[in-house]
């Protein structure tokens, strides 16, 4: 099986800053108050849609939103100390070991992305990666998944998207791939069990039982 996975809340335990970067980017505006449900709930929109899903009903300028939210985020970054999420790295050695391709689909920058993939030593553990920049339409649009696919050349009926938000698996879903939902990241059970996953599962360990169904 081939697997292609989310980044922020998948594979990396990146929520504080970026909940952070989201506060203080709505202080900056002058933007009504939002909890911290409401701003996790944005974590896995691309950076340059997400300020009209926090705030549908308000004119506000996507560009203006992601302008200062990278400022906001570069500055809030350099006192962080993000991790993965326990038994990432342990199971992404054995899936490898297993002979599993794998993949990155992530609504994070490029660039962004290679730093955290860069200072992890895992760069070349994927065949392929793709942030928000990489594509013309970000999740739950299927095209970051299907631009991994036609790339490598990768069935959709033998891949896994994991993913930790209902975007994720909507992607997967409209891709024709089979979904799976990690509850200990950002997205609510609620909101994935709505999107329809394949399988639900708690630890980032629980997808070796998944490997080769």
């Amino acid at each position: 099986m081939n697997y292609i996975f989310d980044f922020d809340g998948t594979l990396m335990d990146t929520s504080g800053i970026i909940l952070s970067t989201i506060k203080s980017t709505i202080a900056e505006m002058g933007l009504p108050h939002k909890t911290d449900d409401e701003c996790r709930a944005i974590i896995g929109i691309r950076t340059d849609e997400a300020g009209k899903y926090l705030y549908p009903d308000l004119d506000i300028s996507n560009k203006e939103f992601a302008r200062i939210f990278r400022s906001n985020y570069d500055r809030l970054k350099k006192d962080s100390h993000e991790k993965t999420f326990p038994g990432v790295l342990e199971t992404l050695k054995q899936l490898r070991s297993f002979g599993n391709p794998l993949a990155i689909a992530s609504s994070r920058r490029l660039a962004s992305l290679n730093d955290y993939l860069s200072g992890l030593g895992i760069s070349d553990w994927f065949s392929m990666i793709v942030g928000a920049d990489s594509v013309t339409k970000g999740k739950p649009d299927p095209e970051p998944v299907l631009t991994i696919l036609k790339t490598l050349n990768w069935d959709a009926r033998d891949t896994l998207v994991v993913g930790d938000a209902d975007v994720d698996i909507m992607m997967g879903n409209a891709a024709g791939c089979h979904t799976c939902a990690v509850t200990y990241g950002n997205g609510s059970i609620t909101s994935l069990e709505k999107a329809n996953p394949d399988y639900i599962i708690n630890e980032f360990k629980e997808i070796l039982s998944i490997a080769g169904k």
